[in-house]
């Protein structure tokens, strides 16, 4: 592969930095993470009409730039070091794939013109708030049970005898679910016997629906609780035997991708944000900086950095490298946003300093898309590393 980026993969990169060093500070952030929609409409407009950023990776037919994973992982990399909160990890990563991948001729021109010029943000929507094993990167999704089914557990879906279908069941932990005005969700159908999943499309004004914004740790990443009490739903795409855990493992693939990407540049930011402050912190009449124990912790951390952001930038180029880069890349960033803590000393742990938002972001994703240790086990699994794989998983001590 030429690892070598191009013009203007660089001037996507320098274009959306600039504008966020103008316009997502530390103290907009604050800002943004409080209002209603847990993001500044005007700048997340700003992104999509100017800078085409919720359309980076959709087809030019349907109003997209075509670009390929790795300018949206490049942008990601970039929201990810100002820990910018806004829609497009939900809409341009998990929600637009999914459409584009199952959705009729009809539902991808419907919508995925409205995706790529920012005026609709949509999610992904799964029971249990198992996001990680639905997108198949800690668990086969196939086999895993993150969908509940049967005649209890998960979300239900059943036809309304109208040529459309009612929903019932909730999802916790949904991205940006309060605010989407699209809903992918991912429910049960063909009752207990015959039971598959499916994804549906639900409006946001969809009678039967209601939204809760929870409290999370990391408020740069808005969560909700979806209830659906009999809501109106269309079913994406067709019932004909699409391979739906399919399509939701190749979008997980890339999508840990670019979260990897995202998560590096939280990471590099926390580093770059306390190599500034370690050169004017002084003790004992210098700069800490210049102590050699912190140079080495520093050394350190750089070299984390630069290790993950290099796995990053491969799985954007082959996706199935990339569980493994999100794991790296989570790795590194909590390690990196602890130390920066430290290497803050008392001014680390206020409220006040932003050094405790990467902290947050770092343990969020984690939640949400690990644990890195889950990541590398089902990596390694499919790989056969430990032994034959079955459906049920690897089976131990068995050559492959």
């Amino acid at each position: 592969m030429d690892a070598a980026f191009t013009a203007e993969q660089d001037e996507i990169r320098r274009t959306l930095r600039d504008l966020l060093t103008k316009h997502a500070g530390p103290g907009e952030v604050r800002a943004a993470v409080r209002t209603a929609e847990g993001h500044d409409p005007a700048l997340w407009h700003r992104l999509a009409q100017e800078l085409g950023l919720p359309g980076l990776a959709i087809a030019e037919e349907y109003g997209g730039a075509g670009c390929t994973a790795t300018e949206l992982a490049l942008a990601c990399e970039e929201t990810g070091r100002a820990l910018l909160p806004s829609p497009l990890l939900a809409t341009a990563v998990l929600a637009a794939p999914l459409i584009a991948a199952l959705g009729t001729p009809e539902q991808r021109a419907e919508l995925l013109p409205r995706i790529a010029d920012g005026t609709l943000t949509a999610t992904l929507a799964v029971p249990g708030g198992s996001m990680a094993a639905a997108l198949g990167l800690t668990a086969d999704n196939r086999a895993a049970a993150w969908a509940g089914g049967g005649r209890a557990g998960g979300i239900q879906a059943h036809p309304d005898g109208g040529g459309g279908w009612r929903l019932y069941g909730e999802a916790d932990r949904v991205l940006d679910g309060h605010s989407a005005g699209l809903l992918l969700v991912a429910a049960h159908t063909g009752g207990y016997p015959r039971s598959r999943t499916l994804l549906f499309l639900v409006s946001a004004e969809a009678e039967g629906l209601a939204r809760t914004r929870l409290t999370s740790m990391d408020e740069t990443r808005p969560l909700a609780r979806i209830e659906l009490r009999d809501a109106a739903a269309r079913l994406l795409g067709a019932d004909d035997g699409t391979d739906v855990c399919g399509a939701l493992a190749d979008t997980g693939s890339r999508a840990a991708a670019v979260l990897a990407a995202e998560a590096v540049g939280a990471a590099a930011g926390a580093l770059e944000r306390t190599v500034a402050y370690v050169k004017e912190r002084e003790q004992f009449g210098r700069a800490i900086g210049s102590f050699q124990a912190v140079k080495h912790r520093l050394a350190d951390l750089y070299v984390r950095v630069e290790a993950a952001r290099s796995a990053a930038y491969y799985a954007a180029w082959d996706a199935a490298a990339g569980p493994l880069a999100l794991a790296q890349a989570l790795e590194a960033a909590r390690i990196v946003a602890g130390e920066a803590v430290q290497l803050h000393g008392g001014i680390g742990f206020t409220w006040e300093h932003e050094a405790h938002l990467y902290v947050k972001r770092a343990a969020a994703d984690e939640l949400l898309f690990g644990p890195v240790h889950r990541l590398r086990d089902h990596a390694a699994g499919r790989a056969g590393l430990f032994g034959a794989v079955t459906a049920d998983g690897p089976v131990h001590g068995v050559a492959v």
